[in-house]
């Protein structure tokens, strides 16, 4: 039986989505263009139709589906992130070009679909046997848009 994989609601720009998404982890790439055979209700023949993509080994489908749905925080991908730099460099991907930054790592990139960049470090600081450390760590964590590392443990160690 073959794997479930999301599929992602667009509105006439899935190629350029999966183009800019592959850019952003390794083990990412394009798969399959499909262009429509016939003209349907979201466009003529010879559009792309849907894109089959890859990110970080995740198989995604992008469909040009028309205006009719959008997007919204009901549905968001996280991506667990080692370090600052690379929670840095995805949160200035994902914000760049209209892309909104929001409450707690969240950030919606520029088509609309909301992400969670959160450090690994955040759970291990949330999952402290010490329950003062997780406690201050969290709140530390509630009150930031784009989530900062070393200001988690400054604040898990009481040194905020």
């Amino acid at each position: 039986m073959s794997q479930p994989y999301p599929c992602l609601w667009f509105d006439g720009n899935a190629e350029e989505a999966a183009g800019f998404y592959v850019t952003l982890l390794p083990d990412s790439h394009i798969d399959k263009v499909w262009r429509s055979p016939a003209d349907t209700p979201s466009g003529p023949a010879g559009m792309v139709m849907t894109v089959d993509f890859t990110l970080d080994g995740q198989r995604f489908q992008g469909l040009n589906g028309g205006p009719d749905f959008r997007f919204s925080e009901a549905v968001s991908f996280v991506i667990e992130c080692e370090d600052q730099a690379e929670l840095d460099r995805l949160w200035d991907a994902l914000g760049a070009d209209g892309g909104q930054g929001g409450p707690c790592g969240w950030i919606k990139d520029r088509f609309g679909l909301s992400w969670q960049i959160v450090p690994r470090r955040l759970n291990e600081l949330a999952d402290d046997p010490d329950p003062e450390r997780a406690r201050r760590a969290m709140e530390a964590m509630l009150k930031m848009g784009k989530i900062e590392i070393s200001e988690l443990e400054r604040a898990a160690d009481g040194s905020d």
